[in-house]
């Protein structure tokens, strides 16, 4: 059994602003379920604090004439011990935990933050109060990134796992920022947290962690070269050997349409009639015509260019034409809504649009839909694609990230081998999204061919407890990694 400390800023379903909220709520279970002893350090966001229930301050310590408390409860509907760090006026406003009102990101965030690394090591150290040590302390993105620097020299100190959840974001501050936080002077260096004469919270974590991991195996590739590498692919080249990808699970018990209570009609892979069912009350919901045998396309997700949207928009021209409808769920660039608007008040029984979110429509979508278009620019895991194979809706995807290693392709190989499971292309490009869209259709005019590539990802496994497995083996080298390092130190201290 590994004691495990995981470090994150959002968990859901305390506070979630993206996939790494559904990994910080999903992981710590499965490892759990493993028998392994994880605890969850994150901010005492108000939100969070005003929802939970049988919460209790634990411990309460000084650090720099601040009195900082710790509050105790429990991931709900599981046994998992959750740390939440309070300090009056840093975590405890509402709303966005990174950004204000006005969208921009919280001018102290970069203390906000520094303080959550601090209290990591604190406890990570065991010093605390707990009479708790984690064999590992495992960090996510770069608001943990300071935790493996401030854990490194310290004795005793346990592993450091740091996990890349999305490498844009890098929590990048100025100069002045590094001395206002009274970091050590050592680690202002192009070797430690300097960047571009900048303070790099995600540098931490790529330099000074025992073991670097991202959410899938071709992302952990793709982030070392100058593409996707966002300026650091020369330092992850040079930790190569320390740098592995695993693919994210998903929640199979919130997403398994055989006992969905999201959607009208539950169904499985020995009966899709339930799927049929669901796609004529998702037409419904939409307004949109039921009356034809068209193939149902949808798109979920922010409407940004990362997800390809520009994309889907401009071969709308092209898809009117077609026998298809779109049904499109989310929000984001105000100028891809409102083009999106107009195309279903010029279409309105071919293209629905619903801006924002809406997670009963998610899950209808998911189980109504035909085909999911997900020709995302960059996709360091993705969970969509695996959502739509669970309920037999076909992917489009780019091959990027965890979208090429969750979706295969149904070439001629494939398909003559049963493991087709949804249609991927290589390039960002109109020409590229509309050929994989025919692609589409040509097979979903073929209904066995149809039904063997709907059934083929219905059988894939995206549970976490594989993926949980691999974090287990990923620990077990981190703290063989560390113990080599604190044999070296010694050996170096003795030699002096």
């Amino acid at each position: 059994m590994k004691k495990i400390l995981f470090v994150t800023s959002e968990a859901y379903p305390l506070i979630k602003t993206g996939g790494l909220a559904d990994v910080s709520g999903s992981l710590p279970l499965a490892l759990t379920a493993q028998g392994h002893d994880v605890r969850i350090l994150m901010p005492a966001y108000g939100d969070v604090m005003a929802e939970l229930e049988n919460v209790h301050t634990a411990v309460r310590i000084k650090q720099a004439n601040s009195l900082i408390e710790i509050a105790e409860a429990h991931l709900p509907g599981s046994g998992v011990k959750v740390w939440l760090v309070a300090q009056p006026g840093v975590f405890d406003r509402r709303g966005n935990p990174y950004l204000g009102a006005d969208g921009q990101p919280w001018a102290d965030n970069a203390e906000r933050f520094a303080l959550l690394a601090r209290i990591a090591v604190e406890i990570g150290l065991n010093r605390v109060g707990f009479r708790w040590k984690p064999d590992v302390v495992h960090c996510n993105d770069w608001q943990t990134g300071l935790v493996p620097p401030l854990l490194e020299d310290e004795p005793g100190r346990p592993a450091t796992v740091f996990t890349i959840h999305n490498l844009a974001y890098q929590g990048v501050f100025p100069k002045e920022t590094f001395k206002r936080l009274g970091l050590p002077q050592r680690f202002w260096s192009y070797n430690a947290l300097e960047f571009y004469d900048q303070l790099c919270f995600m540098k931490g974590g790529l330099v000074f962690a025992d073991r670097v991991n991202t959410v899938s195996p071709t992302y952990a590739t793709e982030i070392q070269g100058d593409e996707f590498g966002c300026g650091m692919q020369g330092l992850l080249r040079q930790r190569s050997d320390r740098l592995s990808g695993i693919i994210n699970g998903i929640d199979t018990a919130a997403w398994n349409p055989e006992g969905d209570p999201l959607i009208p009609h539950p169904f499985n892979a020995t009966n899709l009639a339930g799927k049929r069912l669901n796609k004529a009350a998702l037409r419904q919901r939409m307004g949109l015509d039921d009356s034809n045998s068209d193939a149902l396309f949808a798109s979920i997700g922010r409407l940004v260019q990362q997800k390809g949207i520009d994309l889907i928009i401009d071969i709308l021209p092209e898809l009117v034409k077609l026998p298809l409808q779109m049904v499109i769920l989310g929000s984001g660039d105000k100028r891809y809504e409102q083009t999106l608007s107009q195309w279903a008040k010029l279409y309105p029984d071919r293209i629905a649009v619903s801006l924002g979110y809406d997670e009963r429509l998610s899950h209808l979508i998911e189980a109504g839909a035909d085909v999911f278009l997900m020709p995302s620019r960059f996709e360091p895991c993705g969970l969509n694609q695996m959502y739509s194979q669970r309920y037999g809706t076909v992917p489009i995807v780019r091959q990027v990230g965890g979208l090429a290693d969750t979706v295969s392709d149904a070439n001629a190989t494939n398909r003559a081998c049963g493991n087709a499971s949804g249609i991927v292309f290589r390039d960002a490009s109109e020409s590229e999204l509309l050929d994989a869209v025919l692609r589409a259709l040509a097979l979903y005019q073929e209904p066995t061919e149809w039904e063997k590539l709907r059934l083929a990802g219905m059988a894939r496994d995206f549970s976490w407890q594989k993926s949980a497995a691999q974090y287990v083996s990923l620990y077990k080298l981190a703290i063989a990694d560390r113990n080599r390092s604190t044999k070296t130190m010694l050996s170096l201290s003795a030699s002096a």
